[in-house]
């Protein structure tokens, strides 16, 4: 369709075809060493099905707090297991990091996974006293967007959110209806405007909007309308694409974390 090439991530990203892999690889390696020392709660539930569950790091003593970290993969792919390496830069700043995964498209609709993203929220929020900080990625970076809306989260968990950061964020689903996707995504014109933060009023929460400065140019956009209808920070980081943006997560003397956690 229309938009499907200008959607497309993989083939305008060097190697795109082994981040997947590397990522599981890290991702494993990094659950096998918090699990060896006790740091690691895997598979908790929040919800009715298996794939309504996050996992929890803690730091090393008592965690000032709890970050969550939703991945992306246009509702439609990719699960918890391979992002867990990115907690290590929060959980090095002695931040608790919970991580979930969440109903795919088709068997949900979008909105029913901002549903599901608001109760892992909440859940993992159950088990950890302190600010909470909200990232996600692309798919991800539309869903910790929709958290910041009034109404979203339970009222005590919104009022403990200190900082909400979507990277390279879907903020305007319409455009989606152009594209091939679209067929698992079911949206129509009503819903695509429903799920748009773009479209909504600006939150109180403060908000950075985080892109690579090497990303396809709907994403720059994407990035941009956020930015400007809520009058927040944007940050555009240099020489980095849609996969690599994410990596400073894992570093704890990073930008992305100084600007996340404070």
């Amino acid at each position: 369709m229309k938009l499907d090439d200008a959607y497309a991530n993989v083939p305008y990203i060097p190697g795109g075809t082994e981040y997947p892999a590397r990522w599981s690889a890290q991702a494993e390696a990094f659950r096998d060493a918090l699990v060896a020392e006790g740091r690691a709660e895997l598979g908790l539930s929040y919800g009715p099905t298996v794939r309504q569950a996050f996992d929890l790091f803690h730091p090393e003593g008592a965690a000032k707090g709890l970050c969550v970290f939703v991945h992306g993969g246009y509702w439609i792919k990719f699960d918890r297991s391979l992002w867990s390496h990115l907690a290590a830069g929060a959980c090095e700043r002695g931040w608790a990091v919970a991580m979930p995964s969440y109903d795919l498209c088709p068997d949900v609709r979008i909105a029913e996974i901002t549903t599901q993203i608001a109760q892992a929220v909440s859940a993992a929020a159950a088990r950890v006293d302190g600010p909470i900080a909200l990232v996600g990625h692309s798919a991800g970076g539309h869903l910790v967007a929709r958290m910041a809306m009034p109404g979203i989260l339970p009222a005590d968990v919104a009022a403990r959110l200190q900082h909400v950061m979507p990277i390279s964020p879907v903020s305007d689903l319409r455009p989606l209806l152009e594209t091939a996707m679209n067929a698992d995504f079911r949206l129509d014109m009503a819903a695509a405007e429903a799920e748009s933060p773009a479209l909504m009023p600006a939150p109180s929460v403060p908000v950075t909007i985080w892109v690579g400065g090497d990303e396809r140019p709907v994403f720059l956009d994407q990035a941009r309308w956020l930015a400007e209808a809520w009058d927040v920070a944007h940050h555009v980081a240099e020489h980095r694409h849609h996969f690599d943006i994410i990596e400073a997560l894992g570093d704890p003397e990073s930008a992305m974390l100084d600007q996340l956690l404070g």
